[in-house]
């Protein structure tokens, strides 16, 4: 690639797009947006830091400002910071600063590395473009709060580029991409670009489980974890379904209330009819006091059959429920199961919620809830060969978040609850709910977002 250092000198930075990323270059070209999906050994980083170098030189306005930003500063040090000078050194009088991870380019432009890690050091600047590198990783409010806002003032673009990782924000932005015309959406798998030898990819399969190949080379974001208790195309078919509100009329009202633990928590209450989970309410950083306030107004106004609150962290909003004349059921993840199948209740919870899913449930159309659903792995433990669920500390050490939104609802399977009454059921609205619908009234698509 070539680029215009100053108005009279033409320097290569040394990059030699694939025929494939020249396509990219060239679609980029035309959409203020775009998400890419590529395998492993694509070429990704190389392609995003010359896109930035190349933006930035060409850059009219005053003090051009682009950033590559990764999941973690130490990550964007150590995989696109070499690069980004390796590129930039033919390009004369460019300064480069150690200490911000940045190249100044001739014409002011600024090209700058920052990890997601630290949303403070993004908060309030401008950028004219943005390239977010392994999107999976990222923490999904960091974008909304931070990266947007930093586009809107100069109507800056941004690509998204990444592997999938099963639902997170990556395949939410991939989707609703896909149906946007506004948006370029780019699907490169390893069967499709030719760039690894046929020898290397039979290495590469002969390593890797079928679930890690699909995952990591052909971009399936379909891809399930071996040992996850919930496949991910059982999510996504539960996400997708309509569901008639007359038809689970006679079933009973459930609400389950899951309690923060730590600060990054989240506290959720959510309710469920049957076959039917409708939107939750999920909150950060309240109290008890107010998170009891929150369900006993959910109470009074959806009128539920049971309540069903994590007693480890919520006895302060159990007791204050009680004082407010509510009866509620308090529920030990970690206590004993009815089922001695099961480790503990918590196991028995989410395996009743699984099944539930197989039997044609519908769910919210919400990125939190389909991450959560998916995450935990399970095995067999101790000589008993009873079920095990993975606990949120294990899953917190393989740098995943607690699955809150899913366990409020693995709480409404806590217990058996009786049917309704058939004088209630004769009130119930003979409307349809759609997750799809919900999610489009309730909250915009990412995409929707960023327009």
């Amino acid at each position: 690639m070539t680029a215009t250092a100053t108005n009279s000198r033409t320097v290569s930075t040394g990059y030699h797009p694939r025929p494939i990323q020249r396509e990219i270059h060239k679609a980029m070209s035309r959409h203020r947006f775009g998400v890419i999906v590529a395998h492993r050994r694509f070429g990704k980083t190389v392609f995003c830091v010359n896109a930035l170098i190349d933006a930035a030189l060409r850059c009219k306005r005053k003090n051009p400002r682009f950033a590559y930003i990764a999941p973690f500063y130490r990550q964007a040090k150590d995989v696109a910071w070499q690069i980004l000078q390796d590129h930039t050194e033919a390009i004369p009088q460019r300064v480069v600063s150690q200490a911000e991870l940045s190249v100044t380019l001739p014409n002011g432009g600024r090209v700058r590395l920052y990890g997601a890690d630290n949303p403070d050091s993004l908060r309030g600047i401008y950028l004219d473009g943005l390239v977010v590198d392994e999107v999976a990783d990222l923490r999904p409010n960091v974008w909304g709060e931070v990266l947007r806002p930093a586009l809107a003032d100069r109507k800056g673009w941004a690509i998204f580029i990444g592997t999938p990782r099963g639902i997170n924000l990556f395949s939410e932005l991939y989707y609703a991409a896909v149906e946007d015309p506004a948006w370029f959406a780019g699907h490169y798998p390893v069967s499709r670009t030719g760039i690894l030898d046929a020898d290397e990819l039979a290495m590469i399969r002969a390593t890797s489980t079928d679930s890690q190949y699909a995952q990591e080379m052909e971009c399936d974001f379909n891809a399930a974890v071996d040992n996850a208790l919930i496949p991910l195309d059982l999510v996504l078919r539960a996400s997708g379904k309509h569901m008639a509100l007359h038809d689970v009329a006679g079933a009973p009202k459930v609400l389950g209330v899951d309690v923060a633990r730590y600060g990054d928590d989240r506290s959720v209450i959510f309710p469920r009819q049957g076959l039917v989970a409708f939107r939750p309410r999920v909150v950060r950083g309240v109290n008890n006091m107010d998170l009891a306030g929150m369900v006993a107004a959910a109470i009074d106004k959806w009128k539920p059959d049971a309540v069903m609150v994590d007693a480890g962290r919520g006895e302060g909003v159990i007791d204050r429920l009680r004082q407010l004349g509510h009866e509620v059921h308090e529920v030990n993840f970690g206590g004993k199961a009815g089922d001695p199948h099961y480790v503990n209740k918590r196991a028995e919870m989410w395996d009743s919620m699984r099944r539930w899913l197989e039997a044609g449930a519908c769910i919210p159309n919400m990125v939190e809830l389909k991450t959560d659903l998916c995450a935990p792995t399970y095995s067999y433990a101790n000589a008993a060969n009873r079920f095990e669920l993975e606990s949120k500390d294990k899953m917190k050490e393989r740098g995943l978040s607690s699955p809150d939104v899913a366990d409020a609802l693995a709480l409404t399977f806590a217990h058996p609850v009786a049917p309704r009454p058939i004088e209630l059921r004769e009130s119930q609205p003979r409307g349809s709910y759609n997750p799809i619908r919900d999610r489009l009234n309730v909250a915009k698509s990412p995409a929707a977002r960023l327009n």
